[in-house]
């Protein structure tokens, strides 16, 4: 019995540790990036993963227009590729 403790012991604590550490963390966080794409609304001012800065001026499923810059260009891009909202409007 001592040697079935060793010898799956340390390495089901190590398994353990790794997934507390690593594994949940990383789920949390993607739960909240999925939260977040969810809820955006037209008036957001959002920062895609590429870095582009703007504010949100139409949503069409999962395509949405981001007015960029002084000229007002209008950009779209996937619900995906929106990384963060700088700016929510309430």
């Amino acid at each position: 019995m001592q040697q079935f403790i060793q010898s799956f012991g340390l390495p089901l604590i190590l398994i353990l540790v790794f997934y507390f550490l690593l594994i949940a963390p990383q789920r949390k966080k993607e739960k909240k990036i999925k939260e977040m794409r969810a809820n955006l609304r037209e008036g957001d001012e959002v920062v895609t993963i590429g870095g582009v800065m703007g504010k949100i001026v139409s949503i069409k499923e999962d395509v949405i227009t981001v007015e960029v810059g002084s000229d007002k260009v209008k950009l779209k891009f996937a619900r995906w590729a929106i990384g963060s909202v700088s700016n929510k409007k309430d």
